[in-house]
């Protein structure tokens, strides 16, 4: 987090990001990045106020397909 325990505008946009792609649950997130649950919410929340995406649109599939290739390269380093 940012500085004390207010944490940063990146900060909060990486935990929204990973909310609305992830696929694991909002409390699973907000557990792993030690914040509220309803911190989490009401940043979610600002994100869609804003009417406009904090990042260009992702093709989910190129996206998931980058991973995985990536994810074999690094299971083949660690085996090596």
């Amino acid at each position: 987090m940012g500085d004390g325990n207010r944490p940063t505008a990146e900060f909060q946009r990486e935990a929204v990001r990973l909310a609305l792609t992830s696929g694991r649950t909002r409390r699973e997130i907000a557990q792993d990045l030690a914040i509220g649950l309803s911190t989490l919410t009401r940043w979610l929340g600002q994100e869609r106020d804003t009417g406009e995406p904090s990042e260009a649109p992702v093709d989910l599939h190129a996206e998931l397909k980058r991973l995985r290739r990536e994810n074999a390269v690094l299971k083949q380093e660690r085996d090596i």
